[in-house]
């Protein structure tokens, strides 16, 4: 059949399984938006504020769903805004297609009206970039795209189709899309040397990463964790990747994990990593990181085995694919005095605070009990993104999306638009603080324009939460730049853009405002008014291994 090019778009967008796209439109990109507009009962497109906020909530999308989440934009200032949301689903491995247009084919090259080579610039921050210049292309490019993104290690893809490729027509042919298995391609050798190690270990140690989460691979990681008779740490990425309220779970590693995970994997003689990249969040000192284990990496990613960590053994492969091997060859251990060593650290060491007034910590584990631990939670970044991480359990995959490689505030609104658009049936909840709630609030108008039921919890210490707990500790409590007690009140802008709006001051009218958020079943903001100089506890220093993590009452000492 004959169909000009923005058809192609639509055509192959309803080819992949596509039934949301966030956008914003713009002059080179109007021709595919009067196509998505002719097939508005097949594909659904949200409005959102800025591009910033479109390319979060299909990053949202992907990892709420499993699906490959689609953002678009026009050119130029449109396709640049873009950005930062593609950087941070490449370094979370978020499979995510981003549809830019470009000015017409003459003009590329010309310094024209809002003409970038984002394909160019976004070359650093995707598994690949295209430049669609020929009609003929366009269909099998689009394929090719959706097939990186979501094969393989994850990753966001860019193609940039010029204005004319748009409005061109040629002979299009539907195809029947078949998605490519991932295959292990490690030797024997690499198997029998991770079973060796296993069945050799006393102490050993699993350190569990996103990949569990992105291959699937839940209930084979709970199956090995049983079989090798082994405690479970986990990253931010990691979350729900392991039952948060198993006995055989000490929380999270690194910079903000709790003491049991560190001293554990310090203490260990095994450390398996399953779909983790041994961040520089998660090691500390890379010299003194399991110092006295042999280290197993397990990935899909060549390029990760040996690059921050020294591995002893390694297999290249899908973590789902690789642990029904391992589980079907392993017999059962037995590690009852390891175990019992681990009990007595997450005794001895359990995550606490001040529970004397209102606190982020009482407001997760609020929302945590009021939702019976089901909802899906999203975060910005920050003291509040570790206090989401730390005190709600999370017992399912894909219930908990964070910035976690880029970091990116203001990345949790849209976000959690996107993910309550692809799971409409979840609570979906964003935790904020102030400073990155002012990054993207206006995703607020999205959710009311579209009365997408979301709850924006902002934890408001009127200050640069984290920055500050670094002046703090290490910069003489100079507090340059992160204090925001300004005139600036949410209440208001939330009401003003059409969300109903709840502020919280002491511990007693959290839990009510949290169910009459959940009851009301629309857009609704939650401020929390909390103290400045509430810390995350433990820590460890940039640097430190992680061996020397502390808390408030070491502190005190």
């Amino acid at each position: 059949m004959q169909l000009n090019g923005s058809e192609i778009v639509v055509e192959c967008l309803k080819e992949q399984g596509v039934d949301t796209v966030f956008g914003y439109p713009g002059g080179s990109i109007l021709n595919i938006y009067d196509a998505l507009y002719k097939h508005s009962s097949e594909i659904r497109h949200i409005l959102t504020s800025h591009e910033q906020g479109a390319a979060h909530a299909a990053d949202g999308y992907a990892r709420a769903t499993g699906r490959v989440g689609v953002c678009m934009a026009t050119s130029g200032p449109g396709a640049t805004n873009l950005v930062t949301g593609i950087a941070t689903a490449y370094m979370d491995s978020v499979p995510m297609v981003a549809i830019t247009a470009n000015v017409t084919l003459p003009m590329l090259g010309k310094d024209s009206f809002q003409e970038v080579d984002i394909a160019g610039v976004a070359m650093p921050i995707t598994k690949h970039s295209f430049i669609v210049k020929n009609v003929q292309e366009l269909a099998g490019i689009l394929r090719k795209a959706f097939e990186i993104a979501r094969t393989g290690r994850p990753g966001p893809v860019l193609v940039d189709i010029t204005k004319d490729v748009t409005a061109a027509v040629c002979e299009y042919t539907p195809c029947e899309i078949k998605k490519t298995e991932n295959i292990s391609v490690s030797s024997p050798e690499d198997f029998a040397k991770v079973e060796e190690y296993i069945r050799e270990s006393e102490k050993p140690f699993i350190y569990l990463g996103g990949g569990a989460i992105l291959s699937d691979a839940c209930d084979e990681v709970a199956k090995f964790a049983e079989l090798i008779d082994s405690p479970v740490c986990d990253t931010l990425m990691g979350k729900g990747g392991f039952d948060g309220n198993s006995d055989r779970y000490t929380g999270m590693i690194g910079m903000h994990g709790t003491k049991a995970s560190n001293l554990g994997v310090s203490q260990c003689d095994l450390l398996i990593a399953l779909g983790a990249r041994f961040s520089d969040r998660v090691i500390g000192n890379p010299k003194k990181f399991a110092e006295n284990a042999k280290i197993v990496h397990i990935d899909i990613d060549p390029a990760e085995i040996n690059k921050n960590i020294r591995v002893d053994a390694g297999i290249i492969g899908d973590l789902k694919q690789i642990l029904k091997i391992l589980n079907g060859r392993l017999s059962r251990q037995d590690h009852s005095g390891w175990m019992k060593k681990i009990g007595e650290l997450k005794e001895k060491f359990p995550l606490k605070y001040d529970d004397s007034q209102l606190s982020c910590p009482y407001v997760i584990e609020t929302i945590d009990r009021v939702t019976k631990g089901e909802a899906l939670i999203t975060t910005d970044v920050g003291q509040h993104q570790m206090w989401a991480a730390q005190y709600y359990h999370y017992t399912k995959p894909r219930t908990f999306l964070s910035s976690g490689g880029l970091g990116t505030m203001g990345y949790g609104l849209g976000a959690c638009i996107g993910a309550q658009v692809g799971q409409p049936d979840k609570i979906c909840i964003n935790i904020a603080g102030d400073g990155c709630f002012r990054m993207n609030m206006n995703e607020l108008a999205t959710a009311s324009r579209y009365n997408i039921p979301v709850i924006q919890v902002i934890i408001n210490n009127h200050v640069l939460g984290m920055v500050r707990q670094w002046q703090t500790l290490f910069y003489g409590k100079r507090y340059s730049q992160t204090v925001l007690n300004d005139k600036v009140d949410f209440c208001k802008v939330a009401e003003g853009l059409g969300c109903t709006a709840i502020r919280v001051t002491k511990k007693e009218e959290v839990e009510p405002a949290v169910r009459k958020a959940i009851d009301l079943k629309a857009p609704v903001v939650i401020e929390c008014v909390i103290p400045e100089d509430d810390k995350v506890f433990p820590m460890v220093p940039a640097g430190a291994p992680i061996a020397e993590v502390f808390d408030g009452d070491d502190l005190k000492e």
